[in-house]
């Protein structure tokens, strides 16, 4: 349902990605893994078509973003829960966009159950949101149109352990029903908790590939992606 062809993006000389390819298939979770500054945010702002690639092409459901007939009610992203309007209630972030998407208002009482909000705190301005508050608005604003993707970069930031269990739990029962899952994180052991499959990626490179025990093998994935991370800077160096 995703899929990353040879994708590769120049800031200023700073090779942000290099010939980045892999895949996300319905039904599944998909870890996508790196230290700050590996590129993981360039390649999701290239999917959700916010910055286009010096050569390649990442496309969902075999079409890019930009070109999704209303890409909402097929693709749901959070990539940064920051981003929402801090003086708008998170009721009305979610009506305007559902609003947007032509979906009826009954589906914002939903949203805001499905994501742990009460109506008293949907009823408040998201600029006196916690950070995990508005970590749960924003799954809630990508998840109103019933996406068959799903693309969410750092989710658990700002979350206590009952809201890391709840995103556990969510994003699996998601994968369970079809949805193709892209999770973006610097968190392993998170990601070890619910992916069915990752994609390491150090300085714009892909690394390694494939399911938790194909890429961690013996050694485990934090293991493994310690050494990839190490041999790639020697490599630079």
């Amino acid at each position: 349902m995703i899929e990353f062809r040879c994708v590769s993006k120049t800031y200023r000389k700073v090779r942000a990605l290099d010939d980045v390819s892999f895949t996300v298939g319905a039904g599944s979770v998909t870890g996508f893994l790196g230290p700050n500054g590996a590129g993981k945010s360039t390649a999701l702002r290239i999917l959700a078509g916010l910055s286009r690639p010096d050569s390649g092409s990442a496309t969902v459901l075999g079409r890019p973003y930009r070109e999704l007939g209303c890409p909402g009610r097929w693709v749901g992203t959070l990539l940064d829960a920051g981003a929402l309007h801090p003086g708008r209630t998170g009721r009305e972030v979610l009506t305007l966009g559902a609003m947007l998407l032509g979906l009826p208002k009954t589906r914002v009482d939903e949203v805001l159950e499905l994501v742990g909000l009460t109506a008293k705190e949907g009823g408040r301005a998201v600029g006196g949101y916690s950070l995990g508050m508005r970590q749960r608005l924003g799954v809630g604003h990508a998840l109103l149109g019933r996406p068959r993707v799903l693309v969410l970069d750092e989710p658990v930031n700002g979350l206590d352990p009952q809201g890391i269990q709840w995103m556990r739990g969510l994003l699996r029962a998601l994968a369970d029903s079809g949805c193709a899952v892209l999770l973006s994180s610097h968190l392993l052991h998170e990601v070890e908790q619910v992916a069915d499959h990752v994609v390491l990626i150090g300085r714009g490179r892909v690394l390694a590939q494939g399911t938790l025990a194909e890429v961690g093998g013996d050694m485990g994935l934090e293991q493994a992606f310690l050494r990839l991370t190490a041999d790639t800077a020697r490599s630079a160096a």
